[in-house]
């Protein structure tokens, strides 16, 4: 599981002997620093790092006999030396972003390696995909491990999606050089069932060695949890408080506590540590999803580790749970994670642990950031045309195409609505009364429309329904092609004539976000790579979604990360209610309900 260019530590352990033992000179060593020793959880001043071959040969009070006329010496006086962060899960398109520029974002912020999951781009393009995302991980500085994603689609028969994984695929998969394991398990009710696929996916994935990552959305721990455990889910992220965590930890699962964009999980979560006193081995620090704007403007993994420690959670205790436990987890115990002898010398250098401010971030012996700046370059893959061309709809969308018409006779009805929770990925399934108008329901008060326009086979299918939470005003829509996990167009709006409008720019673009108000586009954000990633550098994006936050805001919308939860309203995996192509789905029961209740 090495990066192809990178040795292994049997490749060099003779060169790191020697430079250990003072029979070579090291190639680079950091002298003085505070050793953070994750493994011992102490912090031991006045040592110095020696680095050979791009790994630490050794960890010494005193490494002159280690330094020869051509080794750089790195004065880390009075500095933290810290193994660079690990994120346990996450998904580089959340970004909106390619590998490449997703890891220029995030090598200044501390971040050495990452456990992604692509499963937004399997939906799209498939396990071809996947691949591309693989091989462009496998291109960069830091370590970018891949998990094969499993569930596309999430949920079989309430979903289509723009391609099928199936067992084969993930078989092929697990021979790949880059991959770490299986992507989260979506399909909980599948696993806990025993559906044949799911557990040839997971048998795939166990027979090569490989760590099967879990997702388990539900806040049932009865008997379905228990199946699902028994399946071989390895790990859980949708935990949400602090039972969560601990029934978790308890079946011998590692419990991945999330801070991303939207998800404020940890809070609720880590308790179990800080108050129960729980071991904190069995727990792991993560993101799953990440907005260019947060990455660019607050951070990545360092923003979560100060999050826990103003949460109460001791300082290297938090970083433990984004360092040696991330490792140990996916078997990378004596790979990375820690600053010990024969790991990848992935470090950083910070005065203080608890706000941790990043000065220098090294990656396999080289100087990747300094002071907020990437130095590292991060090569791009050649994405083809196929993966550029992905949105496909039948015909230019009309009003129309976005009404929703009463039942006969009716004058109003009463609509089950998905009702929008800020900062958390769950959905309430609520019921609202609305008034009818020449027979169309039209949206009033916090209530506006929701509609899912099919964009992989131009079938030209338009789901409709309503959705609260957002606060919109006036006339305006909104359109994204980010649609977790199935990835059509989802166009959330008070007026039907700027869903159209705001749905066809995307289809003429090929893929992104927009924001129209009375006929005028807002702001845009331009996604060509399977109408999820763009290739330009953080920032601009960021800069461009930025821009969209604030068309959000000035039509209403006060929702924190609110793009976020416009991006999950499709994701048929988390309760309680969804949209997707084929309806609305209560995820609670997984079904399809209609969109109007009999009036009582």
């Amino acid at each position: 599981m090495v990066h192809a260019l990178f040795p292994s530590w049997p490749d060099v352990a003779a060169n790191l002997i020697n430079v250990a033992a003072g029979r070579s000179p090291a190639d680079l060593v950091f002298r003085g620093g505070i050793w953070v020793n994750v493994h011992s959880r102490e912090c031991l001043p006045d040592h110095d790092i020696v680095v050979a071959s791009g790994r630490i040969a050794c960890i010494v009070p005193d490494a002159r006999h280690c330094i020869g006329p051509e080794t750089q010496v790195v004065e880390a006086q009075g500095l933290y030396m810290v193994p660079g962060l690990c994120d346990g899960h996450m998904h580089i398109e959340s970004g909106m972003l390619t590998p490449a520029e997703f890891a220029r974002a995030v090598i200044p912020h501390g971040t050495t390696t990452m456990f992604t999951d692509p499963h937004e781009i399997a939906n799209v393009l498939g396990l071809q995909g996947v691949r591309m995302m693989h091989d462009e991980a496998l291109l960069q500085p830091i370590n970018i491990f891949t998990q094969m994603p499993s569930c596309a689609p999430s949920a079989p028969g309430l979903e289509t999606t723009g391609y099928e994984i199936t067992a084969d695929d993930v078989a092929e998969a697990m021979t790949w050089p880059g991959i770490i394991g299986l992507g989260e398990m979506m399909n909980f009710p599948g696993v806990a069932h025993a559906d044949p696929q799911m557990l040839a996916e997971i048998a795939a994935t166990q027979r090569a060695g490989k760590t099967v990552g879990g997702h388990y959305a539900s806040p049932d721990l009865g008997p379905d949890f228990a199946a699902y455990v028994a399946g071989g889910p390895a790990d859980d992220h949708e935990g949400t408080c602090e039972t969560d965590a601990i029934a978790r930890v308890r079946q011998g699962m590692r419990a991945m506590m999330r801070l991303g964009s939207a998800w404020y999980d940890v809070q609720r979560q880590i308790t179990a540590i800080t108050q129960k006193g729980l071991d904190p081995r069995s727990f792991i620090l993560c993101t799953d999803d990440c907005h260019s704007g947060t990455l660019v403007n607050e951070g990545h993994m360092n923003r979560v580790v100060r999050h826990a420690i103003a949460c109460g959670c001791d300082p290297l205790i938090a970083l433990q749970m984004a360092t040696i436990n991330t490792a140990t987890h996916f078997g990378l115990e004596r790979e990375l994670g820690s600053l010990t002898p024969g790991r990848r010398a992935d470090l950083i250098l910070t005065p203080d642990l608890t706000t941790l401010p990043i000065q220098q971030v090294w990656a396999r012996g080289k100087l990747v950031a300094r002071n907020g700046l990437c130095l590292a370059e991060c090569p791009h893959y050649d994405w083809p045309d196929t993966a550029r061309r992905t949105v496909r709809v039948k015909q230019s969308l009309t009003q129309a195409d976005f009404a929703i018409a009463a039942p006969t006779g009716a004058n109003a009805v009463r609509a089950n609505v998905i009702g929008v929770v800020e900062n958390q990925a769950p959905t309430k399934a609520l019921q609202r009364d609305l008034i009818v108008q020449d027979g169309l329901v039209e949206s009033q008060g916090d209530t506006c429309q929701i509609a899912l326009v099919e964009r992989h086979r131009a079938t030209g299918g338009v789901t409709n329904a309503f959705v609260s939470g957002f606060g919109y005003e006036g006339r305006m829509a909104m359109a994204s092609t980010v649609a977790h996990d199935s990835h059509h167009m989802i166009v959330v709006g008070t007026d039907r004539e700027q869903m159209a409008l705001a749905a066809n720019r995307l289809a003429e673009l090929g893929g992104g976000i927009t924001l129209y108000r009375d006929g005028t586009e807002l702001a845009l954000v331009e996604l060509p790579i399977a109408g999820l990633m763009s290739d330009s550098p953080a920032r601009d994006v960021a800069a461009k979604a930025e821009q969209m936050v604030q068309a959000m805001i000035d039509c209403g919308c006060t929702l924190n990360n609110a793009y976020m939860q416009h991006s999950l309203l499709a994701l048929v995996v988390i309760p309680e209610l969804r949209i997707s192509d084929k309806g609305l789905i209560d995820v609670r029961r997984f079904k399809e309900i209609p969109v109007f209740e009999p009036l009582s």
